[in-house]
């Protein structure tokens, strides 16, 4: 089996026979565990699921949202056909100053590539998601909130750390999407991608997610292999991506697995 099935899986076993029981915001309540880890080289191979389907192109074009357009207008991304904040959409059709802003209002995301290409070895590129002035005018604050990179020979690291992950719906998406973004960093840094360590901080299950979560641990001896990403290397910047750049090769999965999301 792939390894993103076989981190994941475990991890998801682990919550399910030791995990802390308790109520949060949501007022669904979770089975949780702390400081939850996966993984994984990505020379060696692309993780995402094949014990259930996961939505890597929705994943892509909200990840373009957050770091390329670098917006919090949720009517941009219903414009790309994705639906995955509408429950998290103000009046004013954005998520306040969540996500996408923090990375337009301090310009990360060049200070990122800039720093990829003038100074590699810094032990400073960090990008963050969390100011604590703007944490009270956000609709949602940001779970995936920090990546720290980090250059070793030709090869581009990169540590997610996520303050809270649904396991059912959220880290699938997570782990894909942001596997795709050292992918494309590496790509127009002159670099390859290499370590993509994704950390949990609170890795929970929702109680009505429990019975999906049991039969995809049941498909485990029927998982596939990894699929492997395709970019478009014709493209020269990050900001030049589009959805169809980036692809996946060989994406064999076992089908869906509904959950309901927790707002």
């Amino acid at each position: 089996m792939s390894r993103a099935d076989d981190q994941y899986l475990a991890i998801v076993e682990r919550i399910l026979k030791d995990g802390y029981y308790a109520n949060n915001r949501t007022g669904v309540p979770t089975y949780k565990l702390p400081h939850q880890m996966m993984q994984f080289d990505l020379s060696k191979e692309f993780p995402i699921l094949t014990t259930k389907f996961v939505a890597f192109k929705t994943a892509v074009k909200e990840l373009l949202w957050i770091w390329q357009k670098q917006s919090n207008d949720v009517k941009e991304l219903q414009a790309m056909g994705v639906h995955v904040w509408d429950e998290w959409m103000r009046e004013d059709g954005t998520i306040g100053k969540a996500y996408g802003y923090q990375l337009a209002k301090y310009k990360q995301v060049d200070t990122l590539l800039r720093m990829l290409k003038e100074d590699p070895q810094s032990r400073r590129m960090i990008v963050t998601l969390w100011n604590i002035e703007d944490l009270p005018d956000m609709a949602l604050q940001p779970c995936a909130y920090e990546t720290l990179w980090d250059v070793a020979g030709d090869r581009l690291n990169c540590m997610l750390v996520q303050r809270s992950g649904d396991m059912g719906l959220g880290i699938p998406f997570n782990m894909a999407q942001y596997a795709a973004l050292v992918y494309m960093i590496a790509h127009v840094s002159g670099l390859k991608p290499g370590q993509f360590t994704h950390i949990i901080n609170n890795a929970h299950i929702y109680e009505n997610h429990v019975d999906a979560l049991k039969l995809q641990l049941a498909r485990r001896e029927e998982a596939k292999p990894a699929p492997s990403l395709w970019l478009n290397e014709s493209v020269q910047t990050f900001y030049e991506f589009t959805p169809d750049d980036v692809k996946l090769e060989g994406y064999e999965h076992l089908g869906k697995l509904p959950m309901e999301v927790a707002v």
